[in-house]
């Protein structure tokens, strides 16, 4: 029942996150850390503000201690890029952080970090999969908290200073002292305040929050940062004069931003700005990495200084993997994630915050006219997404169609070629170009379209809409 997605492990609470599974996820992974002789470190554990994510933490913190593994716990609610922090700089070989990220409150996970902060990637997860699969229920136990915490099995930790000690270092301080920046900040009920708050304030700038309380429904929302759940950001930005409006999702490893202007921008255009920041303005060289569902435009701009554009799979242990192979500069995807070299190797929404009010600050432009400098550069092109619920037997109907026959519907614009990498991608002549792929983390069926002109990836999306009988 436990099974991994491009995002950890992901369920419903009480149907299967539950105590029993989680223990045996902590189980699992005790056996495994044995197995490979790592057992001596100990297991770093956070958890952020979902329903029974702490009782979720100190669960599996049990069976770690009744199995002589000592379990780290982040005893206050955080985001999950400072479990990742953590597991890099203390050369821990996995960690652990209770979080469904983005997904509807009725959901509850954990993701698993591997050596130097790493999401788990497939040969992983695979492999925790064959340990639960070995594992009687019956064979597993926790020893007492209180018992774990006296013999020292268990230690609760707060390391949330030398994590923000480490963004601070790395970017321009001095550059957003000086701007005197008005920013409103929306945790979406999630963990990323205090990080960000700390942060800006000690670089002096005017903050402004909503949605900051501690809330397991969200508001009632998507904990997702995206034009949908931000209007309530647009406004105050607008209302209250500020130069920036940032959110993160429920664990703040996802960013979304409202501008100068009150427009939302999508994590394609954050991408492709601060890629072109971190060239143009700090200097830096090298190429980019992106997922097969994010934008083209990254392409542009790599091509227009002379670097060179990556495609992976989505799932962002795939973007970290080819950064590290490549040695780019940035990576991520249109699904609000990204990472930068020199930082962690996984999604920090509260760095790339940090890093968009440096991008201001030192430029002395509103993100609206760093925009429009890229596209005066580099061209436009326009992306639609859609996303699609369905039945087991549509689904089973569609992945025959995609996958198996490998049919596209007839579409009127030349086919350069194809790509089943992750789901079935088309690209076409004209540099646009379409993906169709399933979920990961959610049971949807999503569709992208970009190209150069807006109607065209509208009519596209129509077509393959209409190509496989889907109703939006």
């Amino acid at each position: 029942m436990i099974k991994f997605g491009t995002g950890g492990w992901r369920a419903i609470i009480g149907d299967e996150f539950t105590k029993s599974n989680i223990q045996i996820l902590a189980k699992a992974m005790c056996n495994k850390m044995k197995q490979e002789g790592v057992a001596d470190q100990p297991m770093v554990i956070g958890y952020d503000r979902r329903f029974l994510a702490k009782e979720a933490m100190q669960w599996a913190a049990q069976v770690f201690a009744a199995e002589n593994i000592k379990a780290l716990l982040i005893n206050k609610s955080s985001p999950t890029p400072l479990i990742m922090y953590y597991v890099m700089k203390h050369r821990l070989p996995y960690g652990m952080m209770v979080t469904a990220s983005h997904n509807p409150a009725v959901y509850n996970g954990i993701k698993i970090f591997t050596e130097g902060g790493r999401d788990a990637d497939e040969e992983h997860t695979v492999d925790i999969e064959r340990y639960i699969a070995e594992i009687c229920p019956g064979d597993v136990w926790g020893m007492d908290y209180d018992e774990a915490l006296k013999k020292g099995l268990i230690e609760e930790i707060y390391p949330l200073n030398e994590y923000l000690d480490n963004i601070i270092g790395a970017v321009d301080m001095d550059a957003i002292r000086e701007a005197n920046l008005k920013i409103a900040l929306d945790p979406m009920y999630g963990v990323s305040e205090t990080s960000l708050k700390t942060i800006l304030l000690t670089a002096r700038c005017d903050v402004l929050t909503i949605h900051e309380r501690h809330d397991t429904l969200f508001g009632g929302k998507l904990p997702s940062p995206s034009a949908a759940t931000l209007r309530s950001l647009q406004n105050y930005v607008l209302d209250k004069g500020c130069d920036i409006g940032l959110a993160t999702d429920g664990d703040a490893d996802r960013i979304g931003v409202i501008d100068d202007k009150g427009r939302f921008l999508h994590p394609n255009d954050i991408l492709v700005l601060l890629y072109y920041y971190l060239v143009k303005y700090k200097g830096w060289r090298g190429p980019v990495v992106r997922n097969l569902a994010t934008t083209h435009m990254l392409d542009k701009v790599a091509g227009r200084f002379g670097e060179k554009c990556y495609e992976v799979p989505v799932g962002f242990k795939h973007i970290s993997a080819k950064m590290k192979e490549t040695d780019a500069i940035i990576g991520g995807e249109s699904s609000g994630g990204l990472t930068v070299k020199g930082h962690i190797n996984g999604k920090d929404g509260v760095y790339a915050a940090a890093l968009l009010v440096e991008m201001i600050a030192k430029t002395g432009k509103e993100l609206s006219e760093i925009y429009e400098d890229i596209e005066a550069e580099c061209g436009r092109i326009y992306m639609e997404e859609k996303d699609y619920k369905f039945t087991l037997e549509k689904k089973e109907q569609m992945q025959n169609i995609l996958m198996e026959e490998k049919k596209i519907p007839h579409l009127p614009y030349d086919v350069k070629h194809t790509s089943y990498l992750d789901g079935s991608k088309v690209y076409f002549e004209n540099g646009g170009w379409v993906v169709a792929r399933f979920s990961g983390t959610e049971p949807l069926l999503r569709i992208f379209c970009e190209m150069p002109e807006e109607e065209d990836a509208k009519k596209v999306i129509q077509i393959y809409e209409d190509f496989l009988g889907l109703q939006y």
